[in-house]
């Protein structure tokens, strides 16, 4: 995951994951315009161990963390220095999440990250959606919706880790770990919508798994 090499920056091409626009509105009678990125909705799940009471992560390399990690007067070189901005700094730690890119019904899709990113084989009666939210309001506005699903470790059937090019690492935490990490001031290289779903979890569940 930390093998990194050959970092630079090029014009962006036609992608199907992001789409740039200018939006042109009047309001209040003043011309306005916000540039803005079309993204694919996305799901994000909690994925909660009964059997050893520890919350399933997922940790992998963020370029757009990376990035902003790197001096601005660093970005215009050829080749960004690997050694002075070691892959390192655009790890990040999250719940398990995914794009919603299939014409598939929402939970499938969780159904589906969940076995990929973290091996285990849960049923849709398993999953218990929380809420839909906005993400990325200032540019992107994308719809996330958020799981929970309690599994055990008979549940584990694959290995997890991703498909096809991806490299992630499945992380366990304790509610212990859970609440250090929640009391650190940071920065932390965990999106809002982890941070978010994390306290949901202590508020609503982690008292029943305390030992």
């Amino acid at each position: 995951m930390e093998d990194l090499e050959q970092v630079y920056l090029s014009p962006l091409p036609d992608s199907p994951y992001v789409k740039p626009f200018r939006l042109n509105y009047t309001q209040n009678g003043k011309k306005k315009t916000w540039d803005l990125l079309e993204v694919h909705d996305s799901v994000a799940i909690i994925v909660f161990n009964v059997t050893r009471r520890v919350l399933v992560f997922v940790k992998q390399f963020r370029p757009a963390i990376y990035y902003n990690c790197v001096h601005p007067n660093d970005r215009d070189e050829d080749f960004i220095d690997t050694k002075k901005y070691p892959a390192s700094l655009g790890i990040a730690l999250e719940i398990c999440a995914g794009i919603i890119d299939k014409d598939k019904p929402v939970n499938e899709i969780a159904r589906e990250e969940v076995l990929e990113e973290c091996g285990y084989n849960v049923e849709l009666k398993d999953l218990h959606k929380i809420m839909s939210y906005r993400a990325g309001v200032g540019v992107q506005g994308a719809l996330q919706t958020l799981y929970y699903c309690e599994v055990t470790d008979d549940m584990k059937t694959a290995q997890g880790g991703g498909v096809d090019d991806e490299i992630i690492e499945v992380v366990e935490k304790t509610i212990p770990q859970i609440e250090e990490m929640l009391n650190s001031p940071g920065p932390l290289a965990s999106p809002p919508s982890c941070l978010f779903a994390l306290m949901w979890f202590m508020h609503h569940k982690a008292d029943k798994y305390r030992k």
